[in-house]
């Protein structure tokens, strides 16, 4: 079968096509026919070793994937051959760039029929993350909340869910013009140019404090946020470093009576995280939830959709065909 390989790490070039043998499930695993596979931040952190990977070299890359499971191995129903499932993979031996992959079968989510291997793939992860967070909030009805790069994945899942769950303002932050007008486009009351130095300075012109702060670009942009925060009762809620680990010490929380929240992890987080996707793709067959695709690419172009998430090009999920 075609795969993506990666044998060594580094750059987006070493993602290579190769042909691979197809996997076999072993006991509690399936086998999937990928039909869109989801390419997202962490894979280039992943690649470039960033994170630790969680499988030895060389390996099939690529940890989400929509399609049809074919076959299923020892302690797994056999019904399951013929299901439309969505995965993200942690573990394993082998990754979702790929014709076919071996997932856990618990870490499947049924597609409802309406929903495509593209649009499942878009929303499962990001989507049920976003929902996650917006639960974590605990809105009730007449918040203020800051959604930061709002056109990226999460981003544009929270600019839709926070006024459907509570949120009465949504003020926005976005790196170009066009990343911006797509922010409107989703929702956002006010939308800001995080690129501009003095971004933060403009919440506070914009009237009012920020009562939910969803925080994905930390470092010393999240320490001057908090002075534009509700004191004694805004949140933030860190789910993201693009620049870095945020410049927030405990007692800048303590004498304005903020609270910051780490929204992330393999246990507890992760497992609230999986049981929302079903629930974010039943919302986007019913047309609740807009599918946030920036482009589908075939298999064979893993790299430039690397290329293209470094760029900071993209804008939503970026999705591979076989």
């Amino acid at each position: 079968m075609r795969a993506i390989v990666m044998h060594e790490p580094g750059g987006p070039e070493v993602l290579r096509p190769e042909e691979v043998p197809e996997p076999s499930p072993g006991p509690g695993q399936v086998v999937i026919r990928v039909e869109a596979a989801g390419v997202g931040y962490a894979d280039t952190l992943l690649r470039a070793r960033g994170f630790p990977l969680p499988v030895p070299l060389p390996a099939v890359f690529g940890f989400e994937a929509a399609g049809t499971v074919t076959e299923t191995g020892d302690r797994v129903d056999p019904a399951l051959v013929g299901t439309r499932v969505v995965t993200l993979r942690l573990g394993g031996d082998g990754g979702t760039y790929a014709e076919y992959a071996r997932a856990e079968a618990d870490s499947l989510t049924v597609v409802p029929d309406p929903v495509t291997p593209a649009d499942a793939v878009a929303v499962a992860v990001q989507g049920a993350v976003a929902l996650t967070l917006v639960r974590e909030a605990r809105l009730t009805g007449s918040e203020t909340v800051l959604v930061e790069v709002a056109a990226g994945g999460v981003g544009a899942y929270l600019t839709q869910l926070a006024p459907a769950m509570g949120a009465s303002r949504v003020i926005a932050t976005a790196g170009s013009a066009g990343k911006r007008r797509q922010a409107e486009d989703l929702g956002a009351d006010l939308v800001l140019d995080h690129t501009d130095p003095g971004w933060t300075d403009r919440v506070a012109e914009a009237g009012g404090t920020l009562d939910v702060v969803f925080e994905s670009i930390g470092g010393a942009s999240a320490g001057r946020l908090l002075d534009a925060m509700t004191p004694g009762s805004g949140r933030m809620l860190l789910y993201g470093v693009l620049d870095g680990p945020p410049a927030v010490a405990p007692m800048d929380l303590l004498r304005r009576g903020l609270t910051l929240a780490g929204c992330g992890g393999l246990t507890g987080w992760a497992l609230r995280v999986q049981e929302a996707r079903a629930e974010v793709l039943d919302m986007l067959a019913a047309g609740r939830l807009r599918p946030w695709v920036d482009s589908v690419l075939p298999l064979e172009e893993a790299a430039a959709a690397h290329r293209r998430i470094e760029e900071r090009a993209a804008s939503g999920k970026i999705v591979l065909v076989p």
